[in-house]
């Protein structure tokens, strides 16, 4: 037994360290002015929509415990609202960010302040909008360091190289989706990809702007890539160079050594790379992975890693060597993506719920909407009919007249119900010959609700409808742990026998492999209203999205927050 002296001493030090932790941590007030500028891509100038006249906007880097103060000033013509992508927001949905979901948007002319602490994570995240396609535009990284004196579980990187990829349409984006959403047919795709804002070498009027990241020999350095692209999963490489994963969607993984890596709309994924071969210069290069029997921007970005003591050419034609281009996976080689996601693991033993208390099976994927004039200019999509997208045959449409959140809190009727489907009303071969009349799902804004605390499993299944796809699904709020996966329809008999409950990785995002499923495992500890949804924002414009409402638990430590004076009002 302690003596009180002992105790007493004991307490004293646990008190210093609790001030120490409270002296290192960080307010960063930040003003985001929300305006279009000229921006010239293609040879061509639009006045995009930007954040503080920057493409990509700004580069958040904070630490774990830090908190931080956003002001968001909307000088656009559009309504806008900002999503701080991964980050958990406990007990504070109200600075999450989707329109209509946690919040009204922040309209012309009008500023909110997003207010939140960054409570045990670290790693790459990213904020961007949550606004229809303005996200196409106005996103950026968001860098959390661990707190002063914790070092990463692995070698110390010389330095940290964010690589947002993204896709660029000659266009305004909003023309593109205006257009779609009154056809009833599938956007346009986009005109090119980009590293850091610039599509790269291999795109018209584009060279002279390449990204170039100069590098010294043997130095080590971790690339922090983000899929901001609105519509496409990606593969990513560098040409001679091996990639060692070490984290992905800000949870630390295993390492391990790849040529290539799959990433996903709102995913993120870190990779060291040493500079060990011969001086020169390298491309990076990121195109296409498409798993759907549809159209895709076919193009290559590029970037290049150009060693500082690279040689240059001599004598006639004097200037830099061609940099060495990368052995990229075909478009549809599904194999590699699955090879890649199938390594990860989580980097020590991960807390999954072994115990479930909510059994949930979603089926994912695309539909088609029949019109009464399938002839109508209304009706462009197959066979005139208009294209939709649902979980559960459920289409989530978003409401209009208050958010989802603050309808909850304020105990508001007529914004949404709460009879969401935890199965799909009616069992099929989801991924076979799927009959026709299982192909229109029903309109309507559902949610569903979750008990504090409850141990929540999720099955994730695509299916054939239109087509299979993989589809990155997004859920805000959580990180969850990704215990299983495979092909074809799951089966509730032998494949949890399967699952990984020691080191399963930890996402918030994770993609469906085509014509098939994935498990993911909660806790469902953080109360509030969390929209969980594809992140390919065409198919969230079709409806392929839903909400969990998560109960308050005891006391106010296990209760939504007040909503804040400022917020935005419809």
């Amino acid at each position: 037994m302690e003596s009180p002296r002992q105790f007493s001493l004991v307490s004293f030090i646990a008190l210093l360290a609790y001030f120490a932790f409270l002296a290192s941590a960080e307010l960063h007030v930040r003003e985001f002015v929300i305006e279009p500028k000229p921006v010239k891509r293609l040879c061509r100038t639009h006045q995009s929509i930007t954040v503080n006249g920057q493409f990509p906007g700004p580069t958040l880097e904070v630490r774990n415990g830090d908190s931080l103060a956003i002001t968001v000033i909307n000088r656009a013509r559009y309504n806008i609202s900002i999503h701080w992508h991964g980050i958990r927001q406990l007990r504070n949905p109200w600075a999450d960010g989707p329109e209509y979901i946690t919040q009204c948007p922040i309209r012309p002319g009008q500023s909110y302040t997003y207010r939140f602490t960054i409570e045990d994570q670290e790693g790459t995240l990213w904020w961007h909008a949550h606004s229809r396609w303005l996200r196409a535009t106005v996103y950026g990284a968001l860098i959390i360091y661990p707190r002063l004196g914790s070092p990463y579980p692995f070698s110390m990187p010389k330095r940290d190289i964010p690589i947002l990829l993204g896709e660029w349409w000659d266009r305004n984006p909003m023309d593109v989706l205006r257009l779609a959403q009154f056809t009833g047919a599938a956007a346009n795709v986009s005109d090119a990809y980009t590293i850091n804002g610039q599509p790269g070498d291999l795109y018209r009027c584009s060279r002279a702007e390449t990204v170039r990241f100069p590098i010294f020999p043997g130095e080590t350095v971790q690339l922090r890539v983000i899929n901001a692209g609105l519509n496409q999963e990606l593969f990513f490489s560098v040409a001679n160079h091996q990639l060692t994963v070490v984290e992905t969607d800000s949870a630390y993984t295993k390492p391990f050594t790849t040529s290539v890596i799959m990433i996903g709309p709102g995913q993120t994924t870190n990779v060291l790379l040493t500079a060990n071969q011969r001086p020169g210069r390298y491309y990076m290069a990121a195109r296409a992975y498409n798993s759907a029997n549809a159209p895709f921007d076919n193009t290559t970005t590029t970037a290049i890693l150009e060693y500082v003591n690279a040689p240059t050419r001599r004598g006639r034609g004097r200037g830099q060597i061609v940099p060495v281009f990368p052995v990229l996976p075909g478009f549809n080689d599904t194999a590699t993506a699955t090879a890649f996601t199938n390594r990860l693991r989580y980097w020590k033993r991960a807390r999954v719920p072994l115990q479930v208390n909510e059994n949930l099976f979603f089926t994912v994927g695309l539909g088609l909407t029949n019109c009464s004039n399938p002839n109508s200019p209304r009706c462009q999509g197959p066979n005139g009919t208009r294209f939709a997208a649902s979980i559960n045959n459920q289409s989530f449409v978003l409401p209009r007249r208050n958010s989802i959140m603050q309808a909850y809190y304020q105990g508001m009727p007529g914004i949404f119900t709460t009879d969401f489907p935890p199965v799909p009303p009616v069992q099929f071969d989801y991924t076979g010959n799927v009959s026709r009349g299982l192909w229109q799902p029903v309109k309507g804004t559902k949610a569903y609700k979750l008990k504090y605390r409850a141990n929540v499993q999720i099955v994730l299944q695509d299916t054939s409808i239109v087509t299979t796809e993989n589809h990155p699904m997004h859920l805000h709020g959580y990180q969850f742990y990704v215990v299983g996966s495979g092909f074809g329809n799951f089966n509730p008999r032998t494949d949890p026998a399967r699952f990984n409950l020691y080191d399963p990785p930890e996402r918030n995002t994770v993609g469906t492999p085509p014509g098939g499923w994935v498990a993911i495992r909660f806790v469902a500890d953080n109360p509030g209203a969390w929209f969980m949804h594809c992140h390919i924002d065409s198919h969230l414009g079709w409806g392929l999205a839903m909400v969990f409402l998560v109960e308050n638990g005891r006391g106010q430590l296990q209760s939504v927050q007040a909503p804040p004076l400022d917020l935005p009002r419809c």
